[in-house]
């Protein structure tokens, strides 16, 4: 399982606001969701994604498409991936461990 933090930025909206894209692909995400395909979470500046790497490739090609089915005419498209192997960890876990050491101060 791998974790991602996917950026993507319209460029050449009408105004500086590009939340109604955000909107959008919120919606690509929830479907993905609803099917048991990931875990997501959106954050002020990107969106965590959680699942298995293809799935994940998948699911960031269709959110970067979003803009583009609105009429955009160009987008760019970060990409994070955090993919650790050797042990099965998630997005809460790893706030919580953080959390934990945080306590212990």
């Amino acid at each position: 399982m791998a974790i991602v933090d996917v950026t993507v930025i319209p460029i050449g909206t009408e105004t500086p606001s590009v939340s109604k894209y955000v909107a959008s692909v919120q919606k690509v995400l929830r479907q993905y969701e609803t099917e048991g395909k990931i875990k997501f979470q959106l954050t002020p500046m990107n969106t965590i994604i959680e699942g298995d790497l293809p799935i994940l490739f998948e699911v960031i090609q269709a959110m970067h498409e979003v803009p583009f089915s609105e009429g955009i005419k160009r987008v760019a498209t970060t990409i994070r991936i955090d993919d650790r192997r050797d042990v099965k960890r998630t997005m809460e876990y790893k706030v919580e461990r953080v959390n934990s050491l945080l306590q212990g101060e």
